[in-house]
């Protein structure tokens, strides 16, 4: 998507082209643009942590956390909770809107040990032991080793430093397909979750009708990863690339530029009135933070099988691997912590068809809630200016509920 927007919008945003944005859209943002995710949560002023979490396979990530809101001065004993975001994004997603509007900070000034998480290869998640962001094995995983390895990981260092026993989870996209991986695999962390709440779930999928997706299915179904190989492209849309300052200038360079990145936007993940155009800059500053090429293509696959199943490597390696000709579904049955699920109508990459094949595959489903705006949209969750009365005024009373009953 941000490749495509970046080839559309670098000639109509060359100079001379159009009136200067300064005479016509505000520049009060410009200084966030350059500010990492603590030091956006410090500039608010709300307490703010960096830890460093090792997975079994040596990768280093780092999870950004609020340990209370902004009234306290003392950090009493509160009930953690962990956020994972959706592909290609990071940490700053949950905080990009400041207090009020961001679930990091309300959830924050709600009682709640904020963590935000950093899936491995994103911005803030780019270490190994021994290997190298240049190694093309660095970026040999996809959201399966992400599920099996990263999200245990963190959740058993947030229990450690906290001395609890249990932890909320919200996942957004991809971080619901992490969080069902992880139960799959590990059920055992079942025992580990108080509630799962699930903004735009994926785990089942079928043939997009959106046509930029619809073309990334074809081609996965042809060559994607034979191309991916040839091409070197190991790492998928990095955050230090060079496409997220064009793309910068040009959703800046005037209001017809920034209609035509917004229009773009919403051709992918659905049009929407929650958008705050002044503020996408600094969106846009921080995502895509990149991952590997491999999710993209794990995600491709199952669109194409129109199952969740692991990585499809082949039928000789998946033999070896799997002891089958093709990769093994996960077992959504193995889910049993209490999940809430939250969908909305105009969401193109987690449609109502493919939300109801999760529903029915839980055993444990507290409710599936539709948000109540026709327009909101994929992004809305993280990003949607209203979200926090269409949809986090809800987490917070869900959460509230099982912490009474803890």
């Amino acid at each position: 998507m941000h490749s495509l927007l970046t080839l559309a919008l670098l000639i109509l945003s060359w100079p001379g082209s159009h009136r200067n944005a300064s005479s016509q859209m505000s520049d009060d943002n410009d200084a966030d643009i350059y500010l990492t995710s603590p030091e956006l949560i410090a500039k608010y002023g709300y307490p703010v942590q960096r830890h460093s979490v090792q997975t079994q396979e040596g990768y280093i990530l780092e999870l950004h956390r609020i340990p209370h809101g902004r009234p306290e001065t003392t950090a009493s004993p509160r009930p953690a909770v962990l956020l994972h975001h959706a592909f290609l994004c990071s940490s700053f997603d949950w905080v990009v809107l400041g207090p009020d509007k961001s679930l990091g900070f309300i959830l924050a000034d709600a009682g709640y040990d904020v963590w935000l998480a950093n899936a491995r290869g994103n911005t803030y998640s780019r270490k190994h032991v021994s290997l190298n962001p240049s190694d093309p094995k660095f970026w040999q995983y996809s959201w399966h080793e992400m599920g099996t390895h990263d999200v245990p990981a963190e959740i058993d260092h947030i229990l450690a430093m906290t001395g609890q026993k249990k932890l909320y989870y919200i996942g957004h996209s991809m971080g619901t397909t992490m969080f069902f991986v992880m139960m799959s695999q590990r059920p055992e962390y079942n025992e580990k979750i108080y509630a799962m709440l699930a903004f735009a779930p994926v785990a089942f999928f079928t043939p997009s009708k959106n046509p930029v997706i619809h073309f990334v299915q074809t081609m996965a179904e042809m060559f994607l990863e034979k191309l991916f190989k040839v091409i070197g492209l190991n790492e998928f849309l990095p955050q230090d690339g060079v496409l997220n300052p064009i793309s910068i200038a040009a959703c800046k360079a005037s209001v017809f530029t920034n209609s035509l990145c917004v229009g773009f936007i919403f051709s992918i993940v659905g049009k929407s009135t929650q958008l705050d155009r002044e503020r996408l800059v600094v969106m846009l500053a921080h995502t895509p933070a990149g991952g590997s090429s491999r999710e993209v293509i794990h995600y491709a696959q199952g669109a194409l099988s129109g199952e969740f199943c692991q990585f499809d490597f082949g039928t000789e390696k998946n033999m070896e691997l799997y002891g089958q000709p093709s990769p093994p579904r996960y077992n959504m049955s193995h889910v049993t912590t209490p999940v809430a699920m939250f969908h909305s109508d105009n969401d193109k990459l987690a449609p109502i068809y493919n939300v109801n094949k999760v529903f029915s595959a839980l055993s444990n489903v507290i409710g599936n809630f539709r948000v109540p705006l026709k327009t909101f949209n994929h992004l809305d969750f993280m990003w949607g200016k209203d979200a926090n009365s269409l949809v986090y005024e809800d987490v917070v009373n869900i959460m509230k509920r099982y912490e009474d009953d803890a």
